[in-house]
């Protein structure tokens, strides 16, 4: 998962239709890992691919463990600022809408429950805590 940070003070999200929940769904961008694929890669793929934007420089957050009760899925959450925007790759069976709001505009969709997503609301503490100076990122450029 990646918590894309725009240079105006937005973050970055899509908007997708979620068959399972029957509804489209606002999310921080992520997607599943390749075999023997590294997260970060994986994290720097998926942000073209569905958004088009890359990123000069990276920070890890930690993992995320989705449904601990009946299986092991992790999702690495990063975060990504200098971004640049370019040409999305979308997989021909992904549609999806690419969006941003402020975190106080995402903070807001949380408590109304416009945004569900588990990933996308673990992602929001991370953001609350690295924005508020709570925590500290360390911060990578490539």
């Amino acid at each position: 998962a990646v918590i894309g940070l725009l240079d105006d003070g937005r973050v970055l999200l899509e908007r997708q239709f979620r068959y399972p929940v029957g509804r489209v769904m606002i999310e921080f961008p992520a997607g599943k890992l390749d075999a023997g694929e590294q997260p970060l890669v994986c994290a720097q793929r998926e942000l073209l691919e569905e958004t088009g934007y890359s990123a000069r420089e990276w920070a890890y957050a930690g993992p995320l463990h989705l449904a601990i009760g009946y299986c092991d899925e992790v999702i690495h959450v990063f975060f990504a600022r200098g971004l640049t925007a370019g040409e999305r790759y979308l997989d021909a069976d992904e549609f999806l809408d690419v969006c941003s709001m402020t975190p106080e505009q995402l903070l807001a969709g949380v408590q109304s429950g416009q945004v569900t997503d588990a990933k996308t609301l673990s992602c929001c503490v991370w953001l609350q805590n690295v924005q508020s100076g709570a925590w500290s990122l360390d911060w990578k450029a490539l």
